[in-house]
């Protein structure tokens, strides 16, 4: 089952608003939905977003790096091209623009969890059925 398409926009702009709960949030449904969608159990959820809270934030800059090859995993998992963008995710978060990496990192899963709802939701066929049953 694929995960939920999320607006980028809507990840920087709920995270300002609510002054960093849904980012917190944001971080644990992610990795809960990447995990089911691979079929991986590595470190819970759960134990994901405490990591990041109790280290102030810097577990978050291996979370990030770690989530942004998880997502290569699930895009050869879809059949979709790749896209690595590890490396730059790390370096926005290190130079101050996580909510950036954030942004990439959601819009390189909506890729995932679109291709995948496309495939799973009906054809509708478009002949017309009058004129094959002549």
């Amino acid at each position: 089952m694929p995960g939920k398409k999320r607006s980028v926009v809507g990840v920087l702009i709920f995270s300002i608003i609510t002054l960093g709960i849904y980012y917190l949030y944001w971080i644990y449904v992610t990795s809960k939905e990447t995990q089911r969608y691979l079929e991986k159990n590595t470190t819970s959820p759960g134990l994901e977003l405490l990591l990041c809270i109790i280290t102030c934030g810097l577990y978050w800059f291996y979370w990030i790096f770690k989530y942004s090859k998880i997502a290569v995993e699930c895009q050869q998992k879809a059949g979709l091209p790749t896209e690595d963008n590890a490396v730059i995710n790390l370096i926005l978060s290190i130079i101050g623009l996580g909510i950036i990496s954030s942004m990439i990192l959601q819009s390189s899963l909506n890729k995932v969890w679109e291709f995948e709802s496309s495939k799973n939701s009906p054809v509708i066929s478009t002949t017309n059925t009058s004129e094959n049953n002549k």
